[in-house]
């Protein structure tokens, strides 16, 4: 590992093990654990989704089920493949029957989250599906109005887009989708770049 890894992947181990002891909302106790987050920690851009389902839940791994089996498809065709970006949730327990979270249980888990965005430092992040959006940027944006947008908060630029579980449940998406992650992986191409030039 580099230099610049190693006290990364460090950092991130240790605050996995904080999270995994986490009790703070009563989501904990309704599942079998806690989904961190995985990925490479030197890439740009970070994938953050709503909560967990049954089958992350029982692998310990985001996005692992039907939902990230299509977002590992999209993330090969628009060359950004699943190693080379990071993904986590914006809940770290499943809700019950794979049910939205609430704002009040984002809330609880948003320290969380803030703690992995200060060690991976990414420039980019798509928040995947309305719940991410609602408890990242506001809660009253609609997707069919905000997707495939760029906003800038804190120097970083988040877009929202569909998740992929709705994608599954809606075939109209997968044109707006497909146009959002085409622009997605665009921007992280040319900031690479960029950054390569330096």
């Amino acid at each position: 590992m580099d230099n610049e890894l190693d006290p990364k992947v460090e950092q991130l181990n240790s605050l996995k093990a904080e999270t995994l002891a986490c009790q703070n909302c009563h989501l904990r106790a309704g599942c079998q654990g806690v989904v961190f987050g995985e990925g490479d920690p030197l890439s740009p851009i970070v994938f953050v989704g709503e909560g967990p389902g049954q089958t992350e839940d029982e692998l310990g791994r985001p996005f692992v089920g039907k939902a990230g089996q299509l977002l590992d498809r999209i993330l090969e065709a628009v060359e950004l493949p699943r190693n080379t970006v990071y993904i986590t949730n914006i809940v770290k327990c499943r809700p019950a029957n794979n049910r939205t979270p609430t704002l009040e249980e984002m809330k609880y888990c948003l320290p969380w989250l803030r703690d992995q965005f200060r060690i991976l430092r990414p420039h980019f992040m798509v928040l995947l599906g309305l719940a991410a959006t609602h408890g990242i940027l506001a809660p009253d944006l609609k997707m069919n109005q905000v997707h495939g947008q760029w906003f800038e908060r804190g120097g970083v630029q988040m877009m929202p887009t569909y998740h992929p579980a709705a994608i599954l449940r809606n075939s109209n998406l997968k044109r707006p989708a497909w146009e959002d992650f085409k622009e997605i992986s665009r921007a992280v191409k040319a900031f690479k770049e960029k950054r390569e030039e330096k």
